[in-house]
């Protein structure tokens, strides 16, 4: 019968690289684009600006559209040119000047092969969410800091609460420690984890996702905490609260870090 069980395991993973092989292949024609150094900058600030233009677009619509208020969180407030232009610029700026340069030290020191093999399906989905669960913790711990200790606050942090209500263009308008602060927990966590170059590709894509739509301040049927079931997952108006109120709410994405420490509010009680 283990036997058996470890034949099934085995077709089970050889089906999940194979629905995967396609794409990796694909992906590999484009070696001498995903291998350049310039790679990392463009596809961390053409992801964000992607994921950004949906919401500012609804943003321009929201004076001509009364019914999209009923998904916004603030229905009266939308950003304006000169809240959405300084957010923008402040984003390209720090790609240019800080991202760009330490990605090409990266790339001098060289650049591993790309494997040959898709990562499991199963893996991939595995490692993304240990991804984002590390993530969630490690950035708690450091939220939670920066703001308690007020100098912390003052230096490092206080920028990314100048804009409230939020709006998704405003999601990386920080300092520049805590944007390298946030750099630095991806690769530690993928390193950790030793994950398939693909699957690092799909995890900045869903961490982007996931931090532009608790920026964006509209909570719609399909936002990602109406997917997650028994609220494990915080969401939009989970954070546009601590945006709000600062003592609450302190875990990017999920809930049991702040259950624990007692400082889950939900947004309901607002």
């Amino acid at each position: 019968m283990s036997g058996r069980n470890t034949s099934d395991l085995q077709v089970l993973c050889s089906a999940g690289r194979l629905f995967l092989q396609p794409l990796w292949d694909r992906l590999r024609t484009w070696e001498a684009l995903t291998q350049s150094p310039f790679f990392p900058a463009i596809f961390s600030i053409t992801t964000y600006v992607g994921f950004c233009l949906p919401f500012v677009a609804l943003d321009f619509l929201c004076p001509w559209v009364p019914a999209l208020r009923r998904y916004k969180i603030h229905p009266n407030f939308w950003p304006t040119a000169r809240q959405l232009l300084p957010c923008l610029g402040q984003t390209l700026y720090q790609h240019l000047v800080f991202v760009l340069p330490v990605t090409l030290f990266g790339w001098t020191r060289g650049r591993a092969l790309l494997p040959s093999e898709a990562p499991e399906l199963l893996q991939l989905v595995c490692h993304v969410v240990l991804c984002l669960l590390l993530f969630d913790a490690e950035f708690f711990l450091w939220h939670v800091l920066h703001h308690k200790v007020p100098w912390l606050y003052r230096t490092f942090h206080k920028r990314h609460h100048e804009n409230s209500p939020s709006f998704a263009l405003a999601t990386q308008y920080m300092s520049v420690w805590e944007l390298f602060s946030l750099g630095f927990f991806d690769m530690v966590n993928v390193m950790l984890l030793e994950c398939h170059p693909l699957t690092v590709l799909v995890f900045h894509v869903f961490n982007i996702w996931l931090s532009v739509e608790d920026h964006s301040g509209y909570d719609f049927p399909w936002s990602t905490h109406r997917l997650v079931p028994f609220g494990w997952y915080g969401g939009v108006a989970h954070h546009d609260l601590h945006h709000s109120q600062f003592n609450c709410n302190f875990a990017p994405y999920f809930t049991h870090w702040d259950k624990l420490l007692g400082t889950l509010r939900s947004s309901q009680a607002k």
